[in-house]
């Protein structure tokens, strides 16, 4: 009876040990669910913030980062610390730069619009600009404005009319689903699902889609989230053509 009793216990350890070992692996970035392949997707790229500290941008690998996503504003006034000097470096290092707005939905719609023109240029942006619709992150319930649709529309107006491009709009599955369905339809989505391929609920394409949160990469510290663009490399170019 022992000796059933130390193998079953043997068994609980090593399947504690092997289930400790997946979280780590998948936590820290050595497996992840998605793996898009660059036969299917040819232009793949990062999104990055302060949260990736310092990078080190000549070292990066050139297949992987054939663009960037750089925060560059949050709500009314904040400004990404580290915005200037990675927008600089996507530039010195020939790599495709957009820089996106995390929307907070507890400010005004024109008040976010104006932070973000007042901190990203006009005439150095590559890809379109974007804003970051999502909950992780954001205000509480009682404190958000009553009429979200309206606040987003008025800031994507203000936009669009100052960068003469639709606005690229990076969304979850979750935000999506409660308010996103039916709505900006001229706007390119920018979709996060890191467990499979996404597929939107209302049959709408999407144009970039960030299918994991926990990449590796040599030049960056930290992990970072990683994205595939829907189409050939020469659509991707003609995204970044000049109005």
């Amino acid at each position: 009876m022992k000796k059933y009793i130390i193998i079953a216990l043997i068994a609980v350890m090593l399947l504690g040990f092997i289930g400790i070992s997946l979280y780590y692996a998948y936590s820290n970035g050595y497996i992840r669910m998605n793996y898009p392949s660059y036969a299917e997707y040819p232009v793949q790229g990062i999104d990055v913030s302060h949260h990736q500290q310092k990078i080190d941008w000549p070292i990066l690998d050139k297949q992987a980062v054939q663009f960037v996503f750089i925060k560059a504003t949050e709500g009314g006034n904040h400004k990404d610390s580290l915005f200037q000097e990675n927008w600089r470096q996507a530039r010195n290092n020939d790599i495709p730069a957009g820089a996106y707005h995390f929307f907070t939905f507890c400010k005004a719609g024109e008040e976010q619009a104006r932070n973000y023109i007042h901190y990203v240029p006009k005439d150095s942006i590559d890809l379109p600009p974007i804003v970051d619709l999502e909950y992780g992150g954001n205000c509480k319930i009682a404190n958000r404005k009553e009429d979200l649709i309206h606040e987003i529309s008025v800031y994507l107006d203000i936009i669009e009319d100052h960068y003469k491009k639709k606005a690229i709009i990076y969304t979850t599955n979750e935000f999506y689903k409660n308010y996103m369905v039916n709505q900006f339809r001229d706007n390119p989505i920018w979709i996060r699902d890191i467990l499979s391929k996404p597929n939107l609920p209302d049959g709408r394409d999407w144009l970039f889609w960030q299918y994991t949160n926990r990449g590796r990469l040599d030049g960056i510290k930290t992990v970072v989230d990683l994205n595939a663009f829907a189409g050939s490399r020469s659509e991707f170019e003609k995204l970044m053509e000049k109005s």
